[in-house]
C-alpha cells in the first residue's frame, strides 16, 4: 500500500470527490483525517472509512479560520502525528451573473476556494519543513486555465495555481512537493441543484468533451494518488489537467471553422 504509516488530510472531505479521495487515501494504508465545515457529513465519512477496516477521524472545520485549521492540525498530530499529505480540495462555487455578484459572496467564494488553502498549508509546512518532507496536493480546477463560468471561483483557482508554484519553488529544498490537479466537469453533489432544475445537463455539457462525457470523482482519484505517491518523487510545481481533453481544444468550435469550405472555390 502506497500510504502505509502515512497521515492525510483531506479539506471538503465530506462529499464528492473529497469523500471519494478519503476512501482511496485510507485504502491504500493513509490514516485520513475528513475535515468538512459540515461536521455531520465528515462524521460519516470517516465512519464509513473505520467500518471498512481504516483509520480515520473527522474534523468539523471552517479553512477560512485560522483558529479552526490550527485545532485541525493539532487533533491531527495528537492522533497520529505530523501531516505527511495535505489535499487542498475545499472550495466553492456561486453560480450568478457577474454583475449581480455581491462583494459579500466573491469574498466567500475566495476564501473557501484561495484563503483556505492559504491557511491549511501554512499550519501543516512547519512540520513538513521540520521532517524534511511532506506534499502539498491542490484541487484547482479547469477554470483556472480559461473562462467557463464562476468568476470568484475561477480567480481563486486561478489563485492557487500561482500559489502551488510558489509553495514548490520555496519548500522544494525542503524536500516538500506541491502539485495541483485541474478537474473538469465531475458529477458530484455539488451540481444537484442544476441538476434538479435540468436533467440532461451533462449530456449536453458532455458533447464539449473530446473524450465524450463528463467525469467522475474516480477519474481524478488516480491522478491523487499519484501526485502524492513516491512514484512521483520528481513532480513538484506540475498543474495536470484532469478534463477528458476540454482544454485541449475544441472539436465543435473547429467543425464550425471548416463547415462549407467543401464547397469554395480557388
Amino acid at each position: 500500500m502506497r500510504f502505509e504509516a502515512r497521515v492525510t488530510i483531506v479539506t471538503g472531505g465530506g462529499s464528492g470527490l473529497g469523500r471519494v479521495l478519503a476512501h482511496r487515501f485510507a485504502a491504500e494504508g493513509a490514516a485520513v483525517v475528513v475535515a468538512d465545515v459540515a461536521g455531520e457529513r465528515a462524521s460519516a465519512v470517516a465512519e464509513e472509512i473505520s467500518d471498512a477496516g481504516g483509520r480515520s477521524l473527522a474534523q468539523s472545520t471552517d479553512v477560512t479560520d485560522a483558529s479552526d485549521v490550527r485545532a485541525m492540525a493539532e487533533t491531527t498530530r495528537e492522533a497520529f502525528g505530523p501531516v505527511d499529505t495535505l489535499i487542498n480540495n475545499a472550495a466553492k462555487a456561486t453560480d450568478a451573473d457577474f454583475l449581480g455578484l455581491g462583494e459579500e459572496t466573491w469574498d466567500e467564494d475566495v476564501n473557501i476556494t484561495l484563503k483556505g488553502p492559504f491557511l491549511c498549508s501554512q499550519t501543516v509546512l512547519s512540520d513538513m519543513v521540520k521532517n524534511g518532507s511532506g506534499v502539498i496536493l491542490n484541487i484547482s480546477s479547469v477554470n483556472a486555465l480559461g473562462y467557463y463560468g464562476n468568476e470568484a471561483y475561477s480567480a481563486a483557482k486561478a489563485g492557487l495555481l500561482n500559489l502551488t508554484r510558489s509553495l514548490a519553488v520555496r519548500y522544494g529544498p525542503s524536500g516538500i512537493r506541491v502539485n495541483a490537479i485541474a478537474p473538469g466537469t465531475l458529477r458530484t453533489p455539488a451540481w444537484e441543484q442544476r441538476t434538479g432544475v435540468d436533467p440532461d445537463v451533462f449530456e449536453r455539457v458532455a458533447r464539449w468533451y473530446p473524450l465524450g462525457r463528463v467525469g467522475e470523482p474516480e477519474d481524478v482519484v488516480g491522478a491523487a494518488l499519484f501526485l502524492a505517491s513516491d512514484e512521483a518523487a520528481w513532480i513538484t510545481g506540475a498543474v495536470l489537467p484532469v478534463d477528458g481533453g476540454l482544454t485541449a481544444g475544441n472539436m465543435q468550435m473547429m467543425e464550425e471553422m471548416i463547415k462549407g469550405q467543401g464547397n469554395q472555390t480557388s
